[in-house]
C-alpha cells in the first residue's frame, strides 16, 4: 500500500537539464537538523535505488507521520528535466518536514545516473524501468506527474504535467501533502 506523498511527471520528450543555469542549493546546510526518517532520504540524495515497487512501498511506510511528494520522471523527458530545478528548490526548502522521493520510470540506469549527476536533488529516486511504481501511483498519462500523500500515508492527489514554477509546486505541496486536502 502506498502511503507517503508523491510527485510524478507527465508530457515528456526532448532533452533538457537545468534550464535555469543556476547551481543547486546547499542541501546539507538547508536540511541540517531534519528528523531521522527525512535525514535518511537526504543521505541518499541523487542515488538511484533498486528493489522496485516493494522497496518503494516499504520506504513510504517507513515515512509514515510525514507528508510525502514523489516525482515520477525520466531522463529523456524534456518537461521532466525542465521542472527539476523546482524540485531542487522546494525539496530543499520543505525537506525538513516533507518527504520527497523520485521515481525514474521507463528509463535506462546509465542515462538516469548521468542526469542526476548534473541535476542533483536532496532525495533518492527509485528505478522503475517497467513503470510498475508509476502505474501504482496513477501516473499513467505520461511524464511528468505528481502524486501527493498526507502524513497518514493516504494518496490525496495526482497531477499530470510539469510544474512551470517553484511557487506552483510549493502551493500544491502545502495543499495536498501538508494540509492533506483531496483533489
Amino acid at each position: 500500500m502506498l502511503c507517503a506523498a508523491v510527485v510524478a511527471v507527465a508530457g515528456c520528450g526532448g532533452d533538457g537539464g537545468d534550464e535555469s543555469g543556476s547551481p543547486p542549493p546547499d542541501y546539507a546546510k538547508l536540511l541540517d537538523g531534519s528528523p531521522p526518517p527525512l535525514a535518511g532520504l537526504h543521505r541518499q540524495g541523487d542515488q538511484l535505488l533498486g528493489g522496485g515497487r516493494p522497496a518503494f512501498e516499504e520506504r513510504l511506510e517507513q515515512l509514515n507521520g510525514f507528508p510525502a511528494v514523489v516525482n515520477v520522471w525520466a531522463s529523456w523527458c524534456g518537461p521532466c528535466r525542465a521542472e527539476f530545478p523546482h524540485f531542487q528548490k522546494v525539496g530543499s526548502e520543505l525537506g525538513r518536514k516533507v518527504a520527497f522521493i523520485g521515481v525514474d520510470s521507463d528509463d535506462d540506469r546509465d542515462s538516469a545516473m548521468t542526469f542526476l549527476d548534473s541535476n542533483p536533488v536532496p532525495y533518492p529516486s527509485y528505478s522503475d524501468p517497467d513503470k510498475e511504481i508509476a502505474t501504482a501511483l496513477g501516473a499513467t498519462l505520461g511524464f511528468p506527474a505528481t502524486a501527493f500523500f498526507d502524513s497518514e500515508g493516504n494518496q490525496t492527489h495526482i497531477r499530470h504535467g510539469p510544474y512551470a514554477t517553484s511557487a506552483e509546486l510549493e502551493a500544491d505541496v502545502r495543499r495536498f501533502a501538508i494540509d492533506g486536502e483531496s483533489g
